[in-house]
């Protein structure tokens, strides 16, 4: 499959059945000159074109010969090698299509220009990608988030009604006394009163940017996953030189998607002085910025605004991309600058961003990633 049947691999070797079908699916895409090679055997040649038949078969067979982690790779090879992105305006090639975060980036793209018979397949698509991504995800990040809301919730001098008597004796299992059978409880562990109140207000501030799409998509389902839990008061923002509060459709991260607007310039220093505006308990308030951080704004505002937040007793956690592609793009004079601030700038996979909301919102040191390992 390496070499190709093709007679100038040299091997004499002619490809047949499904073997031969697999390779015209691969020529199609890679193939030299347009994507057009014959396999010396018949004059069988292969191509895509802008041939929405072609295309749609093409599609058909790639499902057919390859798994899906493969399959999704070719179909962003074919939209960012052939420009094939504008065929996705068409419901039939929807619905053929393998949904993943590319594809649900590339139709958030096209939302503004999409026609009306379109749009409900594209959310179909999009709410597919969603729900996948919220089984993969959400239980973990509630299970993580509770035990960090849990513990520093805990009080050490509780009223007798209020102690958790199973954290208790296993804090001082050491001070067992065989003689008397019992544990001393020299530290007493609490649950705290407010329990079911909002015990912490998180602002999810997110780059809108085209660079950014597979980051706007999780950080949505993630915006979601806290706005379900009680103990959290969630905002999500999004921003491009516009700023746009999300926030009243956080529950429905598919909604919280089509009101994005993926692609334009960027003004971080804008985004944060409408985060900024809208804290009201700085010191109980993780402020979370998603962004490569190539400012369009003012530099300097936008540095200011941060050491101004951090001053103030907010928890900044400034994340260069929430995905799973390995080391992003991003601006590294203005991440030394946020480092220099004690706001260091990182990129997260999807499975730790529970992690460090747990870390922010207990105040504990971020796991920074060696960012040398990023470059």
């Amino acid at each position: 499959m390496v070499l190709g049947g093709a007679g100038a691999d040299g091997t004499g070797c002619v490809l047949q059945g499904r073997d031969a079908a697999m390779d015209g699916a691969l020529a199609a895409l890679y193939g030299q000159d347009g994507g057009r090679r014959g396999d010396g055997g018949g004059g069988r040649t292969a191509g895509l074109g802008a041939s929405a038949p072609h295309v749609a078969r093409w599609l058909g067979d790639i499902r057919t010969y390859f798994p899906a982690s493969v399959v999704q790779v070719m179909q962003r090879d074919a939209i960012d090698r052939l420009g094939l992105a504008t065929l996705l305006l068409e419901p039939e090639m929807l619905e053929a299509v393998e949904a993943d975060v590319h594809l649900v980036g590339t139709l958030l793209s096209l939302n503004k220009v999409m026609p009306e018979t379109t749009k409900e397949t594209a959310r179909a698509v999009v709410r597919k990608v969603v729900e996948q991504l919220e089984k993969r995800l959400a239980t973990r990040a509630r299970a993580t988030l509770a035990g960090a809301l849990d513990r520093s919730a805990r009080i050490s001098r509780p009223r007798h009604r209020d102690i958790d008597w199973d954290r208790t004796i296993r804090a001082n299992l050491k001070n067992y006394l065989p003689e008397y059978r019992t544990v001393v409880p020299e530290r007493l562990v609490g649950h705290g009163r407010a329990a079911q109140s909002v015990k912490k207000e998180v602002v999810l501030c997110i780059d809108q940017s085209g660079s950014m799409a597979a980051s706007v998509v999780h950080a949505s389902v993630f915006g979601a996953v806290l706005a379900s839990m009680r103990a959290i008061d969630t905002r999500l923002v999004v921003f491009d030189t516009a700023v746009v509060d999300l926030t009243d459709r956080i529950e429905d991260p598919v909604d919280v998607l089509f009101g994005t607007q993926l692609g334009g310039g960027t003004d971080i220093n804008r985004a944060l002085a409408y985060c900024q505006s809208r804290i009201t308990r700085p010191a109980e308030t993780v402020v979370v910025l998603i962004s490569d951080l190539y400012e369009g704004g003012i530099r300097d505002g936008m540095l200011k605004r941060v050491a101004a937040m951090k001053a103030s007793g907010v928890q900044f956690v400034s994340l260069l991309a929430l995905s799973d592609e390995g080391a992003p793009a991003y601006d590294r004079e203005h991440a030394a600058a946020l480092a220099a601030l004690g706001a260091p700038a990182f990129a997260c996979t999807p499975d730790l961003f529970p992690d460090v909301m747990a870390a922010a919102i207990e105040k504990r040191p971020l796991a920074i990633p060696d960012m040398a390992e990023q470059r």
